[in-house]
């Protein structure tokens, strides 16, 4: 059996379902799966996908000087290794281009991890760009096994060209989730790269008869309050609709910017219009799909170049049949088609997203044919399996569609 270390930033998170879906998936097949993370777990509570789970998790220290013995052993461990020369020859090289702690402290996680690994791990498989591909790279050198990467969205927008290219160069295959970030890094690393959707798991996200809409508009946005996800413009927009509309939004997600943004619809006189919730489990945020009968999310691309994927919030809605609204600031309009299954604006014009949004609340025929159409096409085109069998014949699973079968 094919024995494979996932690298991750942290484990589990609330904001990152889609690596304990794929995982559980793996494991399905046939793939066992050991759970490296760089971080403690920070949020509440778990998702019931995290419950399906079987990985065990093993943490490498957060701040090397928080457990020195363990690092210095770790390095002691790996220089005995003929991969540690040149493990460290890269990562010098790197660091003379990024003179910085966070630097410093994928080293010293990585020898931890070639030191600690499990003897039956044959490939190490780093979820992100940045870090935890820095992490696999080195730790791959030192313990001589291959490495292969999920790439995302963050990772990709702000990791600088000389780094991608460079751990892409190295890694033995890579895979990404959105024609755009595909045409990027295959532009970088011509034929290693493959498109592969996260999509759903149905099983999680059942098809669901959306009642008629009542007298006032639920507008539902969940993501985490950071700047790309345009929250201010959503509430800006709010702030445009005509008095007459009778609406109420419901926020769903943690993030430093929380307390910004409420300051922000209180002084625009919203406040008696939002419920914040906060970051919630996946069967909470199912239900307020359900219970919503307006989904936006006005996402755009900041300053450092940072912007969403394909964000699978999108397609957790459309699963609902909850019509969406949202920018094309991310790879959104790989799922929706504008006018059709859903609605496109450009990113931070609040003008333009309230007029959405205003013309949606006061059409309850035109959400519903367009809930209908997310609905259909998010199931036709954006089923997790399509992706998991791309990653079960990457990863060398024999015959995966008899693995599963036999579950």
């Amino acid at each position: 059996m094919r024995t494979v270390a996932f690298v991750v930033k942290g484990y589990p998170r609330l904001s990152e379902t889609f690596i304990a879906q794929e995982i559980a998936a793996l494991e399905a097949r046939g793939l066992n799966v050991r759970i490296v993370s760089l971080r403690q777990p920070t949020d509440g509570a778990i998702h019931p996908v995290h419950r399906a789970v079987r990985a065990p998790v093993h943490y490498l220290p957060e701040y090397l000087y928080r457990a020195p013995l363990r690092v210095l052993r770790g390095l002691a461990q790996s220089a005995a290794r003929p991969g540690f020369r040149p493990a460290l020859a890269a990562w010098l090289k790197d660091l003379a281009r990024d003179p910085t702690p966070n630097r410093v402290r994928r080293f010293g996680q990585a020898a931890v991890l070639a030191a600690e690994l499990p003897a039956e791990v044959d490939r190490l498989h780093a979820h992100f760009i940045h870090t935890p591909a820095s992490v696999a790279r080195y730790a791959s050198m030192i313990a001589g096994l291959p490495w292969s990467v999920s790439a995302h969205a963050k990772d990709i927008w702000t990791t600088p060209a000389w780094e991608k290219t460079e751990k892409l160069a190295s890694c033995s295959w890579a895979v990404t989730c959105s024609a755009a970030a595909h045409a990027h890094l295959g532009a970088l690393a011509p034929g290693k790269v493959t498109l592969a959707y996260h999509g759903l798991d149905f099983a999680r996200f059942p098809a669901f008869l959306r009642p008629a809409g009542g007298d006032r508009a639920t507008i539902l946005s969940v993501g985490r309050a950071v700047e790309k996800k345009g929250f201010d413009v959503l509430l800006n927009a709010l702030a445009l609709l005509p008095t007459a509309l009778n609406w109420r939004l419901v926020h769903i997600g943690g993030g430093a910017l929380l307390p910004t943004l409420k300051r922000q619809a209180a002084s625009l006189g919203l406040a008696k219009h939002i419920e914040w919730r906060g970051a919630q489990p996946q069967d909470a945020v199912l239900a307020a799909y359900r219970e919503a009968d307006l989904f936006v999310l006005a996402c755009r691309q900041v300053r450092s170049g940072d912007r969403d994927g394909l964000p699978n919030v999108l397609m957790e809605a459309q699963s609902q049949a909850l019509p969406c609204i949202t920018t094309t600031a991310s790879a959104a309009d790989e799922l929706i088609v504008d006018g059709n299954s859903g609605i496109l604006v450009p990113p931070g014009d609040a003008a333009a997203l309230a007029r959405a949004i205003g013309e949606m609340i006061a059409d309850p025929m035109r959400r519903e044919s367009l809930g209908r159409a997310g609905d259909a096409r998010v199931r036709n085109v954006f089923a997790a399996e399509r992706g998991i069998d791309q990653l079960c014949v990457l990863f060398g699973l024999e015959e995966p569609r008899a693995a599963a079968a036999a579950q």
